[in-house]
């Protein structure tokens, strides 16, 4: 799935990539992920765009534009080898891919997002951090979710995305500290 090709938001709300709101507004994720060893060393960065699915546009719709069962409450998890993320993925049912639970956290990590300026916020100042727990662990991409349980199927799926840059293998120790930037801008 190219998740850079701006798609229109359809009358069932249906889109991934940048999602086009008939509004003339875009809303974008980028994911910027930092992996190091056990010794903190830095092993690789890697940057991608998130895919949006339906689940996750019609959950912003009805919280922002309805004003109805709001939740400040988001997690970012992290998927397996090669996700294929599709507009139709929830979190009780997304058959392209799986979430990686061979890490030392309890939960998935807290998404704590700052003040938005200029149509744009993000976590920067509390970056999500997961330690790897088990040799050879497979990582191929991440997720926004409303959810906090490890493999928890329950909760809204906002998006999720695959590295541009392919799979990456991690040993116990490693770590992957995770910065979102979400923006909204006029199409």
């Amino acid at each position: 799935m190219d998740i850079s090709t701006k798609q229109s938001l359809s009358a069932s709300g249906a889109a991934c990539g940048r999602a086009t709101i008939n509004a003339g507004r875009t809303l974008e994720n980028l994911y910027h992920i930092e992996a190091r060893n056990a010794q903190g060393k830095l092993l690789w960065t890697e940057e991608f765009k998130n895919a949006v699915v339906t689940d996750g546009l019609n959950d912003s719709l009805t919280k922002h534009l309805k004003g109805s069962n709001y939740t400040a409450a988001w997690y970012v998890g992290l998927t397996d080898g090669t996700p294929t993320v599709d507009p139709t993925d929830v979190m009780n049912s997304h058959a392209g891919w799986v979430e990686v639970v061979a890490v030392d956290e309890a939960t998935r990590q807290a998404l704590t997002l700052g003040s938005a300026a200029a149509g744009s916020i993000d976590n920067t100042a509390a970056k999500a951090v997961y330690t790897i727990s088990t040799n050879a662990t497979v990582v191929g991409g991440a997720f926004i979710t409303s959810g906090s349980a490890l493999s928890g199927t329950s909760g809204i799926l906002y998006g999720a995305g695959a590295f541009t840059g392919g799979d990456k293998t991690l040993s116990d120790g490693d770590t992957l500290t995770i910065t979102i930037t979400c923006t909204a801008a006029a199409a």
